[in-house]
């Protein structure tokens, strides 16, 4: 394991900032560029088209989360093994994090070409906006191939401790994006077709150099036709994968109800909710990056047998993500009007926005913080069911019904979703304490991938 990209020695605090900082970096990239996509959308297409790429992108999150389930999976297996200094296994866990992803990519895309007609029907899609979320979602899902492989190969770098590399990549496909999609959509008039061809081109070159780097000798795995059998590694990659997905498709479905619910009272409640959930977006956006670097430095550490070790990452995290929270939410608070006036300069929904950051965007974000911290804590020890279960009850247990007892039950309307929203990560908080104390997560220290 080169020293350089170990996550078993030296300070821990220092190491999971090192690690943090690209992981950071990459998904601001990867937001910004989505904004660049819509912005694009809607000045050469307009408003049925950004109506089309919005519906398009909840099936997209689906897609997603399947794929960042299993990528998931691979990278705490393959930094378990790393960790271990198991090089055959972590190779195995490699090739069958690599085989799975495929394997997914094709169901994935064989179900979504025959199911979307329907879920966009049943998704009420605008007339109107129809023939561009068709067209969008075709090229989407014949390129799904890409976003699966990009994933895994990043995945597979993280779990060697390599969080520098995938931001490179994520730099050329964000570079990429934004040149193809003036090309294709604005000089060539291909619409949201060509916003999905720009999005897929630009995962699918860099997937190619991410794999080329990864199967070309430049990292500790050697892979041969071998390491693509599916094998007893894919049953320990699937035991995080699954729970893992299931908890990032269920939390993006708690999230397109809640906004349902808020889409109800109107285009003011609408904009201003839409904008806070944003801002809320970006401002979580440290605390997952922690979260990505604790369950691979946890999974690395358990590999190594040092527990005491993969407790001090979780404690660290979770101050690290807390300090990080605290000064993303007093820059928003001291900040909220100017913030929502950039979206929208409307003064009512400024000021419905600044009430909705107010509320959702003050103290809950550092208990959300700590929650996440030890749910990343759970999967990097490979103990994903937990993770899962406290993810449910933070997403529906407490999102969904609270906000439903909130809005009609109390009779507090809209600003009972935002309250409903402010206090859902206490309970999972209090849950994850629980765990990281009970010493449950020991259970999956070293032989635990076996």
């Amino acid at each position: 394991m080169g020293q350089e990209n170990s996550l078993t020695a030296g300070n821990v605090t220092g190491a999971l900032v090192r690690f943090s900082v690209p992981l950071f970096l990459s998904n601001l990239l990867q937001s910004v560029y989505g904004i660049v996509d819509m912005a694009v959308v809607g000045h050469f297409v307009g408003s049925a088209g950004l109506a089309a790429t919005g519906s398009a992108a909840m099936l997209g999150l689906l897609i997603l989360s399947v794929s960042t389930g299993i990528a998931t999976g691979g990278a705490v297996l393959i930094a378990r093994y790393e960790g271990a200094g198991d090089a055959e296994r972590r190779d195995a866990a490699a090739g069958a994090l690599f085989s799975l992803s495929f394997l997914a990519a094709a169901l994935v895309t064989a179900l979504g070409l025959a199911a979307y007609p329907a879920v966009f029907r049943w998704m009420e899609v605008p007339p109107q906006a129809m023939p561009y979320a068709v067209g969008y979602m075709k090229v989407t899902l014949w390129g799904a191939v890409f976003v699966f492989g990009y994933n895994a190969v990043c995945a597979a770098l993280r779990g060697l401790g390599d969080s520098r590399r995938p931001l490179f990549y994520v730099g050329v496909a964000s570079a990429l994006n934004v040149v193809l999609d003036v090309a294709l959509v604005g000089a060539m008039g291909l619409g949201t077709s060509g916003a999905a061809a720009a999005t897929v081109a630009a995962q699918g070159i860099s997937f190619l150099l991410a794999a080329g780097r990864l199967l070309g000798g430049k990292t500790p795995v050697r892979l041969t036709a071998q390491s693509f059998r599916l094998r007893k590694d894919c049953v320990g990659l699937l035991a995080v994968g699954i729970p893992t997905a299931a908890q990032q498709a269920v939390l993006n479905l708690s999230y397109l109800f809640v906004t349902g619910m808020l889409n109800s009272y109107g285009v003011t409640v609408a904009a201003a909710a839409g904008i806070g959930l944003k801002v809320n977006t970006f401002a979580a956006m440290p605390c997952w990056a922690v979260g990505q670097a604790i369950t691979v430095m946890t999974g690395q550490n358990l590999g190594a047998g040092d527990l005491e070790r993969a407790r001090r990452t979780a404690r660290s995290g979770a101050a690290v993500s807390a300090a990080a929270s605290i000064l993303t939410m007093l820059l928003v608070q001291a900040l909220a009007g100017q913030i929502v006036g950039l979206f929208d300069p409307n003064p009512e929904t400024i000021r419905e926005g600044v009430r909705y950051l107010r509320i959702c965007c003050s103290l809950n974000c550092v208990v959300y913080a700590v929650m996440y911290s030890i749910d990343s804590f759970a999967t990097g020890a490979g103990d994903a069911v937990f993770s899962m279960a406290n993810s449910f009850l933070h997403s529906v247990g407490m999102r969904l019904a609270l906000s439903i007892l909130l809005e009609t039950g109390m009779g507090l309307g809209f600003v009972g979703i935002y309250w409903g929203e402010c206090l859902s990560p206490v309970p999972s908080f209090l849950a994850g304490l629980w765990y990281y104390n009970s010493g449950r997560w020991k259970r999956k220290a070293p032989g635990g991938a076996n």
